[in-house]
């Protein structure tokens, strides 16, 4: 009996694919995704401080407050916006719009420029109310 796997033409690698910014988002939207699960464990945690009384809180407190909780926390707030304006453009896709390669290419790196800009905006402003 002949191997008729073997016959078969391969799945495309990364590597037969020409790397683009499109494609970039693509990876970095699912990979906020999954960055936004371990955040919410974050905050969770923050909560379930709050709900233990003061000892807790100070101490879940004071790890965010530090040098690594604040590196920790811009990185969530990061991720948040980034997959939430990737979701926008996703919608944007299912409602039928934007496919245009030139117009889709410029929407991945806004993408990227405007998370950036969003989260530091959102640091200043909460630098300066506190």
């Amino acid at each position: 009996m002949a191997n008729v796997t073997n016959k078969r033409p391969l799945s495309p690698h990364l590597q037969v694919y020409r790397f683009i910014p499109t494609m970039a988002m693509s990876i970095v939207h699912r990979i906020t995704g999954g960055a936004l699960y371990f955040g919410t464990v974050l905050v969770a945690a923050w909560l379930v401080a709050a709900a233990s009384g003061e000892h807790a809180f100070n101490q879940v407190n004071w790890f965010f407050g530090s040098f690594v909780g604040q590196v920790i926390l811009f990185g969530y707030t990061w991720a948040m916006l980034h997959h939430l304006l990737g979701g926008l453009r996703h919608i944007m896709w299912d409602l039928g719009y934007g496919f245009e390669k030139e117009f889709s290419t410029k929407l991945a790196k806004a993408n990227l420029v405007a998370s950036i800009a969003l989260t530091v905006l959102v640091w200043i402003v909460v630098l300066i109310v506190r």
